[in-house]
């Protein structure tokens, strides 16, 4: 049975879809609404508590404790509580590839926001960066400032080099991996690497660990969707470290073979259907080459755009 039959079967038939949270989130029937509410209550109430407390710690408290350090440690067990209520099963595998006490530039996949449940299961303590936009959404935002997270405006990469190394390097002195995701976006695997994260790597003089991240597209579609599917499966594949002098020119080479791997995982990857999704043209994305049927169509349809959008004017 294929990982996409696994998540169908997963999903009960019975009942009207129902939503929660201000409709954020839709499950398809009244049981998996109940689960759901049991599941935002406990992550949002006394969870959530705690992750706010370990924020509030001063940057360097009593017997030397770190408010990053405290930070992190409060995410990961929340991010395995979340993990549990919803039932969500990760395999992960490569894990003899991190090395203890190593900081790295952690380069991910990308699929959703079920993504951040799986890396954090990894035995490393993660500054992520996100989307400067990821600041106003409602919970993650809060945690995403308070929990000294780096945010960034991938539209406007120069603006922000500087002040993402001076960051990242503070991150780095705290103990701290630096996790970027360089696709940029969860549209789908078709979408070519961005450079920032192999250059980050480089300037840092950190290796970089490519992860490959696959299922989480299944978990939770926001914003595609808002439905949330209970006992689904994820798949993390560690692969070796590039040392940090290499990162910029295997960067391709780092591109193919996380991609290779996730086309061929048991939890299959995110596919980009302009069609279904819409062409985000507010968005700084490329499709890779390895893709040049819907390269064409996004290729088309930017020409297009720009030819209507010239007559209008």
């Amino acid at each position: 049975m294929t990982a996409e039959a696994v998540g169908r079967s997963t999903t009960p038939v019975a009942g009207a879809p129902r939503t929660l949270l201000g409709g954020y989130f839709r499950v398809e029937s009244t049981r998996e609404w109940i689960r759901a509410w049991v599941a935002a209550l406990i992550l949002l109430g006394p969870a959530r508590l705690l992750l706010r407390l370990a924020a509030a710690l001063p940057e360097r408290g009593p017997a030397g404790i770190r408010s990053r350090t405290t930070c992190r440690t409060a995410e990961r067990r929340w991010a395995r509580l979340a993990a549990r209520l919803v039932g969500l099963r990760i395999d992960i595998s490569g894990l003899e590839h991190i090395e203890p006490g190593e900081r790295y530039v952690v380069a991910s996949l990308h699929e959703g926001f079920a993504d951040s449940l799986a890396l954090l299961r990894l035995p490393l303590s993660l500054t992520a960066v996100a989307r400067d936009e990821l600041a106003t959404f409602p919970v993650l935002g809060p945690q995403l400032a308070r929990g000294r997270h780096l945010l960034v405006r991938p539209e406007r990469p120069l603006q922000r080099a500087r002040a993402l190394l001076r960051e990242a390097q503070a991150a780095i002195d705290d103990g701290d991996s630096v996790l970027l995701f360089p696709q940029g976006s969860i549209l789908g695997i078709e979408l070519a690497f961005q450079p920032g994260a192999f250059n980050l790597a480089r300037r840092l003089g950190r290796p970089l660990l490519p992860v490959v991240v696959t299922g989480g597209h299944r978990v939770w579609e926001h914003p595609f969707a808002p439905t949330l599917r209970a006992n689904q499966a994820m798949s993390v594949v560690v692969l070796p470290p590039v040392p940090a002098k290499e990162a910029v020119a295997r960067q391709a080479a780092v591109e193919r073979d996380m991609k290779r791997l996730a086309l061929a995982s048991k939890t299959p990857p995110r596919h980009f259907d302009p069609s279904r999704d819409g062409y985000w043209d507010d968005y700084r994305y490329e499709i890779h080459p390895d893709f040049p049927d819907l390269a064409r169509r996004v290729a088309d349809h930017r020409r297009d755009t720009v030819g209507a959008d010239a007559g209008r004017s």
